[in-house]
């Protein structure tokens, strides 16, 4: 029986924050001949390096990242840009004859190109936006409830952003949003980081510890210099709001600190609840089991 084409396979490795992800994805690219695909909805961002845990030139041992400094903190940037990005990454990566591999926490990025999700492309609508961004993202994720259900139940209910463009679509076309997913490009293994609750809570911990001495403060201090309001530094998520609301004397610095460990918790939590929905994820504890389970999926 001849071989699929080696061209046609991704490899994808997902798993809650502060897991290893990058580090795996990393060891996986030198022993297989890959690229990194970066599938972090605010890594695409230019100037959002250390809040975000952005890799850096030396952490990348010369193996070649996509999808990272893509936008304007300024702008907004959506799956339907993300998802034309990476199909174009995923071309040039088999093209060089090396296998991509998508790497990341945001799991609609990733569920984009194993899905072959087809997203409405409704431009953004600015006045519209301004409107739903006064509102909460109870309010939000309610009134998407009344408006569409069904992607309502699929959707983070804390995640402003995504809730404003899923109301923004549905708004704007008048219609609810339709089922998305359609025939797969790509032959995908999906491997995933599994990590206990004490294990995973160690190493939030020692990560934001580490990013709050590398300067994770000044460099949102500096993102506000450039013309970032409170409201945008806020909307891009844990970091980022709850360094904003101390900077804003809402909160002192060990009320941030603590604040911060229990909602990445809570936050690590919600993603294992999406990944957890995908039966196709192999689930494992170390990197000779993801080698053992890539040598298979390369020679079928």
């Amino acid at each position: 029986m001849r071989k699929k084409s080696k061209l046609s396979k991704i490899i994808v490795i997902v798993g809650p924050t502060a897991s290893g992800k990058s580090d795996l994805a990393i060891k996986i690219a030198k022993k297989f001949g890959g690229e990194i695909i970066s599938a972090d909805s605010r890594q695409v961002y230019k100037g959002m390096d250390i809040g975000t845990g952005k890799i850096t030139k030396k952490e990348m041992a010369r193996i070649p990242h996509h999808l990272l400094d893509v936008a304007s903190p300024k702008k907004q940037f959506t799956v339907v840009q993300y998802k034309k990005l990476s199909e174009k990454a995923i071309k040039k990566i088999h093209s060089r004859g090396k296998i991509p591999i998508i790497c990341g926490g945001t799991g609609f990025y990733i569920q984009s190109i194993t899905d072959n999700i087809a997203i409405p492309e409704i431009k953004p609508d600015v006045e519209l936006r301004a409107g739903l961004e006064k509102k909460s993202a109870k309010e939000l994720f309610n009134r998407l409830k009344k408006l569409d259900l069904r992607r309502a139940k699929n959707i983070d209910k804390n995640n402003r952003r995504r809730l404003i463009r899923a109301l923004e679509i549905i708004i704007k076309s008048g219609k609810k949003i339709p089922k998305l997913k359609s025939k797969p490009k790509y032959e995908t293994l999906i491997i995933g980081i599994k990590r206990n609750t004490k294990e995973l809570k160690e190493l939030i911990k020692a990560r934001l510890l580490k990013r709050l001495k590398q300067g994770m403060v000044k460099e949102i201090i500096n993102l506000k210099k450039s013309g970032l309001s409170w409201k945008r530094l806020e909307d891009f998520g844990l970091e980022y709001r709850y360094v904003a609301y101390y900077l804003q004397n809402k909160l002192s610095c060990h009320e941030m600190v603590e604040k911060l460990q229990k909602e990445i918790e809570h936050y690590a939590k919600r993603q294992m609840t999406w990944f957890s929905k995908d039966k196709r994820i192999y689930w494992i504890k170390n990197q000779k089991q993801a080698e053992k389970l890539i040598t298979k999926f390369l020679s079928a």
